[in-house]
């Protein structure tokens, strides 16, 4: 690792593979579905593979610049 890059910047994004499903009462594989696109990062919501209920939320802090377009 170089002194430039810090340790937060050695792995990227993290995707949760396996989240605790209320109604099948058991960790279940998710699919991830994008709930909204933010100035502060994109919002995703993790679904559960085998019954579709929501198992939480990830909000993906990416710093781009946004420009706006004005006709």
């Amino acid at each position: 690792m170089t002194p430039a890059t810090g340790p937060t910047d050695q792995y990227g994004s993290f995707q949760a593979s396996l989240l605790y499903c209320p109604q099948c009462r058991q960790a279940t594989p998710t699919r991830q579905r994008l709930l909204l696109v933010l100035p502060a990062g994109n919002l995703y919501e993790y679904l559960c593979a085998q019954c579709g209920t929501s198992t939480g939320t990830k909000t993906d802090n990416q710093h781009v610049e946004v420009e706006l377009f004005r006709p």
